[in-house]
This record gives structure tokens, C-alpha cells and sequence, in this order.
């Protein structure tokens, strides 16, 4: 079993080969929006540990996942915090009456 952390670059590859198939660099690094480099990259590493295969075509570069046994680990960190906005509500803001807001 090989083990991918979760939120990489590694994962988001590996899930886009899983649905798709056939696929080429060229196509897979415009669905991450990175340079299709990185990608030939990160694929070399993969066709080292045996998790795909390039088919490589005078013009194209096509992409085959030879295993299906992967797990995914660690946490889904995020990225940047998430600032909650506070809500100042003035006395002048609303009325005091208890009036029945619909009718």
C-alpha cells in the first residue's frame, strides 16, 4: 500500500488519473493549473516507485496509473486562517417596539 499525504500535489494527481483515463500531461497540468514541467516531474518520480507508466508519443505524453492501492494520510490542513467578520449592532440601529414584524 502506498501512502500519499493528504492536500499534496501527489494526491490531487493521483485522484485526476483515477477518473480520468486516457489523459496527457499537457491535459493534466492545465486541470491543476501548473506547468506541465512540474507535472512531467512529479510523473518521473511516480514511473520510479512504479505507480505510472508514460507512454511518450512524438507529440504527445500520455499517462497510465499501474496501481490502484493507495492511501491517503495525515490532515487536510487549511491554508489560511478564516477571519470571521463581527457584527456591531447600535441601540440607533433598531426600534424598541414590539411590533409583529410580519403580518
Amino acid at each position: 500500500m502506498i501512502e500519499i499525504i493528504r492536500g499534496s500535489l501527489e494526491e490531487q494527481i493521483i485522484k485526476i488519473l483515477q477518473k480520468n483515463y486516457p489523459i496527457t500531461t499537457f491535459e493534466l497540468a492545465s486541470k491543476l493549473r501548473i506547468s506541465q514541467k512540474i507535472v512531467e516531474r512529479i510523473l518521473q518520480k511516480f514511473q520510479i516507485k512504479g505507480i505510472t507508466k508514460l507512454d511518450i508519443l512524438p507529440d504527445k505524453i500520455y499517462i497510465r496509473l499501474l496501481r490502484n492501492d493507495f492511501r491517503f494520510v495525515g490532515l487536510k490542513q487549511q491554508v489560511k486562517p478564516i477571519k470571521k467578520k463581527s457584527i456591531n449592532i447600535k441601540k440607533e440601529d433598531y426600534d424598541d417596539d414590539d411590533n409583529i414584524m410580519y403580518s
